[in-house]
């Protein structure tokens, strides 16, 4: 095993999570898993500590701000507490409104079900993008994000190492090719191993624990 494979493993190994699985999303290509996903992509593409993101996604879940027909219906005092038991205050107001809005056009455009927003692009990744960037509060980022997760379910978007992912890949010497980075992660799906390279992107210490492990 050379040095790229034994550097994958063992970020896999310390810290292939996504971020769906840590959020409490059991991710299928079911309606959903899919919106909670949606909801947690536009979270996290926020200017704020991933953790707040992921305990505030929790949050509406437990509200039961789970699916989009009950997003749409609940107040924006509903869903401004929920954001801030998460303790996603900062922009709650204006993420609140957004929520509901992006519930609303899933619903009156595809049926609350984001599927047909796939098949509306037709697995044509860029298509993809552009089409998740039409909800409120999704942009490039958030759509990368989305991608990001979904690939395990959606395989036509994989491998979807964005520039997130290859910083991550960087930061470990890694090749910044997404077919040679799946190549080295072996059986490793891929939204695990997008999800581990960009934890070393984001946190400088997860690259040098890694880097340090395999000498």
């Amino acid at each position: 095993m050379d040095r790229p494979e034994r550097v994958v493993r063992e970020l896999v190994g310390a810290h292939g999570r996504t971020y769906a699985e840590e959020a409490g999303i059991g991710l299928k290509d079911t309606p959903q898993p899919l919106y909670r996903l949606l909801v947690l992509s536009h979270l996290l593409s926020a200017r704020i500590r991933g953790s707040i993101a992921l305990a505030t996604a929790r949050a509406l879940h437990e509200a039961g701000l789970r699916d989009p027909r009950r997003m749409a219906r609940a107040s924006r005092r509903e869903r401004v507490d929920a954001l801030g038991r998460g303790g996603y205050r900062r922009y709650d107001e204006r993420t609140a409104t957004q929520l509901g809005d992006a519930a609303e056009l899933l619903t009156g455009r595809w049926g609350g079900d984001l599927r047909r927003l796939r098949r509306e692009a037709d697995g044509r990744v860029p298509e993809l993008h552009g089409l998740l960037q039409e909800f409120p509060g999704i942009g490039p980022a958030g759509a990368d994000i989305f991608l990001r997760e979904a690939q395990g379910v959606w395989p036509e978007a994989a491998p979807y190492l964005d520039a997130k992912a290859l910083q991550g890949a960087e930061r470990l010497n890694l090749p910044r090719d997404p077919e040679r980075l799946t190549e080295l992660a072996g059986d490793t799906g891929p939204a695990v191993l997008a999800a581990a390279l960009v934890r070393a992107a984001v946190d400088k210490e997860v690259a040098q624990d890694v880097l340090r492990h395999t000498g």
